[in-house]
């Protein structure tokens, strides 16, 4: 990267600065002649000066000059104007002269800020770009959100200077000349003293500001420090919490703020002593002004228009100056920024941009060998794990790598996957260096997965797919104001120097998946997703998840149909007792009191809060019904038997999870307000704490909880109050609950709520898993299984994938790598957070998938469990970063493994 900040502006900018120092110089004129004029007002037209007699007149705007030779050349004699007229006249000619100097400064800030704005998205870009072209062994050194401060925060400043980069001292050095000069013409002396201050101020405020620098790059790197713990805090909670190690981390950012405050606050003393110096030095030119001007003037060497032009230009004078002295302190500050993000951003050696240039057709299958010729890798300690390998991957061979974790292979993995670079020897692809040849080749034609998986922000399906977006692969035709605003992007792109890709294109290589098309693209997908086997996974999230049944209203109504073919199929095999529906004259007895008075769901549990605390009608509702005093005895019993079982055990019990009206932490608040109620009617009690005890019944469930409180009659009591609760709803209340309705989808309720409408019964013991199963085979069976699937791979997987387990991370992982048709799959340990049984089942999985349709792609796969190396054509064995053995595998029971995994 270029070294100067100045360089480099110029660089990229320079003919935008040249046009832009030419408009600068053109709006001298008109900020001179404001000084003039107020000059010729005052001595003219207010004082009379060529207005001798009442009728005098003079003439306005008279064109006129000399010419050598020819004598004076009169082209217009102007208008003949009285001293009223010509007052106006000129007072009407600095509001234009106002005018102008504004719009020059509008467009002139305008172009800088546009010119700024241009120039920091291109440094953001390339810096990024950098960062897309680091070597491996880089990203070990680097904390990531240092990284993405630089790029984000310490790079805003330099995006600001750019347009002031040359524009500034020309503007207002122009000013602070304009009005010197004009004040020299004035009055020699007055500018003298002028020029004498501006000397002062121009010398000694720079460099006390020397000092403000120094503390400026100081609390940039501290705050950057700060950033970069702040992260690891976020990343390493589990493992802060899992120590007791929080208040450590507390002391460490105490340390570290107070460090950032000292630095700050030196910073504020030493920036306002600068700013009282330099006030005070403005503030002293006018009072010479006044003094030795006023004297001129009484003695007769000064007419009062030169004096008050003078003042009127020395009030530009101290702006502009100030203005300059805080260019300089930003040139030098952003210099320092610049050469500090320079310097970490300066890795050597970088990846050639041409080995990352995008590819837009496909790529020609690899027909070479892969192979580690007397390969050699060190970690960051310098310690070789690797040591003068050599292991050739014929196209179409399966190898199994085995030796433990510190054998090496996993290191000879990540070099094949180009996660690591050698330290001697090389990794080729035929006769070619892998690390040569382009991304557009090994990056799709070589599939690399791990047991350290990275998932993206976003949609669990955008993730799987996102091995195949290499390039944007279908052209976008907008129309209208889309169309205009894509005219804009191409040009702002190319004079940022931004890449010109349309993000909305469709950059899925279908081909690469071994489809046609999105239409087909799915049944991979699927397919992909049971060899890893994460469907059932995906499947969980989809069913758990809501729709919004207006924006699938084809689906919503399969699912209110499938009610009844779940009902039909329970009644044939003899449980319908597994699944207790929601009938609109019954009670359901594995529903919550609440469900049940309500007859459907809270959308709102915000705003049902606050109606159950302050709302009448709920209170009006259940004093009507009879059961306000029923539920407050209820709320009592509930809280008195919770309090004895559960006050003593810790909060994190399972037996919690149990609780449905009750969090552990609100345990001691209601054993204080037990003993604050106990003996009390309810009449005696407050509002706030009968509600408190009233609120409990709503979660109870009689089975799951088993304290025997509701009777027949109290439930039919809650059936006949529903009533009211549904058809008395006040206005303001109207939308807080959606009431269950045999016949319709049920927007706030999930989909596998939507399909039971009722409760799964707590008598069957494996209840949940056997209703799934059968919901999953209604699914199939009434072709509703990849419309569900497609909810599920919607799912936000949330920051790095953290909504999801590791197991199910490392499944999505290997997945991404398996949809892809390569020529070379790299598995290194992928699966290490699964048990070694679905290890085994998802190994064999992938084999039966990469083998199938007379494919054959080379596997090299790094075994946590060598008695799987049976699948394989070779073994070779690694101990201590030495390959000990490299032999062929039994090909009889190979071909029995394979024949089985076909069938």
């Amino acid at each position: 990267m270029e070294a100067r900040l100045s360089r480099y502006i110029w660089t990229h900018t320079s003919k935008q600065q040249l046009w832009i120092l030419l408009v600068v110089a053109l709006s001298m004129v008109p900020y001179f002649l404001s000084f003039d004029l107020p000059k010729q007002i005052v001595n003219g037209p207010i004082q009379g000066e060529g207005f001798e007699g009442p009728e005098a007149t003079q003439a306005f705007l008279p064109i006129s000059f000399n010419l050598p030779g020819f004598g004076e050349v009169n082209l217009f004699s102007g208008f003949q104007l009285e001293r009223e007229g010509m007052l106006l006249a000129l007072s009407l000619v600095f509001l234009l002269l106002v005018i102008i100097n504004g719009l020059f400064k509008f467009y002139i800030n305008t172009y800088k800020g546009r010119l700024g704005e241009r120039l920091l998205r291109r440094i953001r870009f390339e810096l990024v770009d950098r960062v897309l072209r680091f070597p491996p062994s880089h990203f070990k050194r680097v904390k990531p959100a240092e990284i993405s401060t630089m790029i984000k925060d310490e790079v805003e400043p330099l995006g600001g200077f750019t347009g002031d980069a040359f524009v500034q001292p020309a503007l207002l050095g122009g000013q602070a000349l304009t009005a010197l000069v004009f004040i020299l013409l004035q009055s020699l002396w007055l500018g003298l003293v002028a020029a004498f201050i501006v000397a002062i101020q121009a010398v000694i405020i720079p460099r006390m500001r020397r000092r403000l620098i120094v503390l400026g790059r100081e609390r940039q790197l501290t705050a950057r420090e700060l950033s970069g713990r702040v992260s690891e805090i976020v990343d390493g909670i589990g493992t802060i919490r899992g120590h007791d190690t929080s208040n450590y981390e507390r002391a460490d950012i105490a340390a570290r703020l107070g460090r950032i405050f000292k630095i700050r606050y030196d910073l504020y003393q030493w920036k306002f002593l600068v700013k009282f110096l330099n006030n005070f030095l403005a503030q002293v030119t006018p009072f010479l002004f006044y003094s030795i001007g006023g004297y001129f003037a009484l003695q007769g060497r000064l007419d009062i228009g030169q004096l008050v032009a003078v003042i009127g230009a020395y009030k530009d004078l101290p702006g502009p100056l100030k203005e300059l002295i805080d260019w300089d302190q930003a040139r030098q500050d952003v210099q320092v920024k610049y050469a500090q993000v320079v310097e970490q951003f300066s890795v050597e050696p970088l990846i050639d941009p041409s080995v990352q240039a995008i590819a837009v057709t496909s790529v020609a299958p690899i027909t070479g060998a892969l192979a580690a010729v007397n390969l050699s890798v060190s970690d960051d300690g310098g310690s070789k794990v690797v040591e003068h390998v050599s292991l050739q991957v014929r196209p179409g061979e399966a190898v199994a790598i085995t030796g433990g974790s510190t054998g090496g292979g996993e290191a000879l993995a990540e070099a094949f996957g180009r996660l690591t670079w050698p330290e001697t020897g090389r990794i080729v692809v035929g006769d070619d260096d892998i690390h040569d040849l382009p991304e557009s080749l090994v990056g799709r034609r070589i599939s690399y997965a791990s047991s350290e998986v990275y998932i993206f922000h976003g949609s669990l399906g955008d993730n799987l797919l996102y091995g195949l977006k290499h390039a944007p692969l279908t052209e976008v035709v907008y129309e209208g104001d889309k169309a205009a605003h894509r005219r804009w992007e191409l040009l702002e792109a190319k004079l940022a120097g931004n890449p010109s890709l349309d993000v909305n294109s469709d950059w899925i290589d279908y081909g690469a998946a071994g489809a046609t098309g999105p239409d087909d693209l799915f049944a991979k997908v699927r397919e992909v997703l049971d060899t890893v086997l994460l469907t059932n996974d995906i499947m969980a999230l989809a069913v758990r998840s809501t729709i919004n049944p207006a924006q699938h209203e084809a689906f919503a109504g399969e699912i209110v149909d499938l009610r009844g073919a779940l009902r039909r199929r329970l009644e044939a095999e003899k449980l319908s007792d597994l699944v207790v529906f929601f009938e609109p004259g019954s009670y359901n007895v594995e529903a919550t009191v609440g469900e049940n008075l309500l007859f459907g769901t809270v959308t709102d549990q915000a705003r049902w809060e606050n109606a159950l605390e302050s709302h009448p009608f709920f209170k009006t509702v259940l004093k009507r019904a009879g059961l306000h005093e029923t539920f407050y005895q209820m709320g009592l019993e509930i809280a008195g038997n919770v309090v004895e079982l559960f006050r003593d055990l810790p909060p994190d019990h399972p037996f919690f999870q149990q609780l449905t009206f009750m969090a552990a932490e609100e345990i001691p608040v209601y054993e204080a307000l037990l003993q604050k109620v106990r003996g009390r009617a309810i009449d005696d009690v407050s509002e706030d704490d009968a509600i408190k005890i009233i609120r409990l019944c709503f979660g109870y469930i009689e089975p799951r909880h088993r304290f025997g409180l509701l009777s027949e009659d109290l439930m039919s009591q809650i059936v006949e109050a529903r009533r009211e609760f549904s058809e008395g709803l006040p206005e303001d209340l109207v939308g807080i609950i959606e009431h269950y309705q045999p016949n319709r989808y049920i927007a706030s309720a999930s989909i596998i709520d939507n399909v039971l409408f009722g409760r799964i019964g707590h008598r069957h013991t494996d209840g949940s898993e056997r209703i799934r199963a059968i919901v999953r085979d209604l699914f199939e069976s009434l072709g509703l299984y990849n419309d569900v699937l497609a909810f599920g791979l919607d799912f936000n997987v949330g920051a790095g994938g953290k909504r999801l387990t590791a197991g199910q991370r490392q499944k999505l992982n290997f997945a991404r790598a398996l949809i892809r048709m390569s020529d070379f799959y790299i598995f290194n340990q992928p699966l290490l957070a699964l048990d070694q049984r679905a290890q085994e089942q998802i190994t064999r999985n992938a084999f039966a998938f990469l083998r199938q349709e007379d494919r054959k792609p080379a596997i090299v796969w790094v075994l946590a469990n060598p008695a799987l190396s049976e699948l394989f054509d070779r073994q070779a064995h690694f101990e201590n970063g030495h390959l000990m053995s490299d032999e062929a595998v039994e090909t009889a029971a190979k071909d029995s493994d394979y024949k089985e995994l076909a069938s």
